[in-house]
């Protein structure tokens, strides 16, 4: 194992002198937040692919393979389909707003009435989603170093949260690359074809295996259904995807890059759930069906290529849990601390950019704590992404595709949404399908009534929310756009 060792150690050792490259760069608010909104398509599209394919989508994608056959792609499909329909239909406009957070978007299309109480749900959000991510660290380094969870999840989160706070998202941007194409490799063209070949290749998995491994289908159609809304609509609405549509240098790039990345998930999906069906065959009695990747890897691999795909599991979490870090400590300066201290005040860049990163090391530190705390990662996942669309979708995709809908049914929408989602999961269960069901069905129903029975938004709000939309006015600054009167 020295080999694969040697291979981590600089693989981690890397991550660690880009966040130092990229503290030289970020020397602005724009630098510091969203890379200067410089990215091209190549980068643009390494990096949102990153983000969107974490240790859920790797690991858990192979395990999902290993129990349901190729239907187990369906998690990682509605993702690419997620990111698909949001490069394909949004992200030029979003691109165009100029701003940091999905709640200073709400701001401009309702009137400055939304930013705090959806800035809370978001958070909420992105830091299970930083959690989530930071507890896998520990399965991972049990099978490299076989650590302590707590000594695991201590040394992933310290590294995370080492470069993304020197060096905000250029550095996150750079390590996203690296961690983009470590994955390429290690995944789909070394553990991939590895593992068909070991397992006798596709015949002998169909005849070693029950029919319904092979059924598109097989995983279930409510299953399929509940993933879409989720997941799909998750990708859609979500501060980490944004805050990365947000780096894009232009309509275009935001556009086909996010396409490319889109497509690329879905070609990651399928790889998964092949891998996890090959597994199934070779290891048909493994204890929990996650153990699945890190079994075929420890077992099939040689020496050194071991290395390269666990350090591509490593950077599929790592990517993921630095997006959902720098998306946490964004909303938390910039939606709510900023906001309830009554800040309104333009500070310079210098002291923006280090406000950024001390709320990135203090966020970091919280995610660190709360995942030694927590031991469930699927329920804490499921609590994230149901007050995410319980409570955002629909305010969200109404401001984006509705002229009627105004301030008061948007936070009508956050509140009775995201109260249902959490009172259903109370007594339904968090893992239940009908929080978000019926969470979403409840803020729907509520924004439409509330913004009929209210006052149009003001015109000269909303004509500014045009002009924001079409690219024809400066870049927002820190300040929330004023309250109709």
């Amino acid at each position: 194992m020295a080999v694969d060792y040697t291979v981590i150690v600089v693989y981690l050792a890397g991550m660690l002198a880009m966040g130092w490259w990229g503290m030289r760069r970020a020397r602005s608010k724009s630098e510091f937040l969203v890379a200067g909104r410089r990215l091209g398509p190549v980068m643009y599209s390494g990096t949102m692919a990153a983000i969107v394919l974490g240790g859920a989508s790797t690991i858990g994608g192979v395990g999902l393979g290993y129990r349901y056959g190729l239907s187990g792609a369906w998690m990682v499909l509605t993702i690419g389909l997620g990111l698909l329909a949001l490069s394909v239909f949004f992200s030029a406009r979003i691109a165009r707003l100029k701003v940091y957070t999905v709640s200073e978007m709400l701001d401009l299309r309702y009137g400055g009435r939304a930013g705090v109480i959806s800035g809370v749900v978001m958070w909420a959000y992105t830091l299970m989603l930083a959690v989530t991510s930071t507890i896998a660290y520990a399965t991972i380094f049990d099978v490299l170093f076989d650590l302590n969870r707590t000594v695991a999840i201590v040394l992933g989160g310290t590294i995370v949260v080492a470069y993304s706070t020197l060096g905000g998202m250029w550095s996150i941007t750079l390590t996203d690359m690296v961690q983009f194409v470590v994955k390429t490799i290690g995944v789909l063209l070394l553990l991939l074809p590895v593992a068909v070949v070991k397992a006798g290749g596709f015949s002998a998995m169909r005849a070693k295996l029950p029919t319904e491994y092979f059924d598109p289908l097989g995983i279930g159609g409510e299953t399929i259904f509940t993933y879409v809304l989720i997941y799909t609509f998750g990708m859609l609405i979500g501060q980490d995807i944004w805050q990365r549509v947000f780096t894009a240098r232009s309509d275009r790039t935001a556009r086909w890059g996010g396409t490319v990345a889109g497509t690329y998930c879905l070609a990651y999906a399928l790889a998964g759930a092949v891998i996890g069906t090959a597994a199934k065959v070779m290891y048909p009695k493994l204890g929990s069906p996650d153990d699945a990747f890190a079994t075929i890897v420890k077992d099939e691999l040689p020496v050194g290529v071991r290395g390269l795909v666990l350090a591509a599991a490593l950077a599929a979490v790592m990517s993921t849990s630095s997006g959902a870090l720098i998306a946490c400590a964004t909303v938390a300066n910039n939606d709510i601390w900023s906001r309830l201290r009554g800040a309104a005040k333009r500070s310079e860049d210098h002291d923006e950019v280090a406000g950024n990163r001390a709320f990135i090391l203090v966020m970091g530190l919280a995610v660190i704590g709360t995942a030694i705390a927590l031991n469930d990662v699927v329920q804490a996942l499921t609590v994230a992404y149901n007050l995410l669309v319980g409570g955002l979708l629909v305010p969200i995709l109404g401001g984006l595709l509705w002229k009627r809908g105004t301030a008061q049914g948007a936070l009508a929408a956050v509140a009775v949404g995201g109260l249902a989602v959490i009172g259903l999961m109370a007594g339904y269960g968090i893992l239940a399908n009908e929080p978000v069901y019926y969470g979403l069905l409840a803020s729907l129903t509520v924004y439409v009534a509330v913004s009929l029975a209210t006052r149009p938004t003001d015109e000269a709000v909303l004509a500014v929310w045009r002009e924001r939309l079409a690219g024809r006015s400066p870049e927002l600054v820190s300040e929330p756009v004023p309250a109709q009167q």
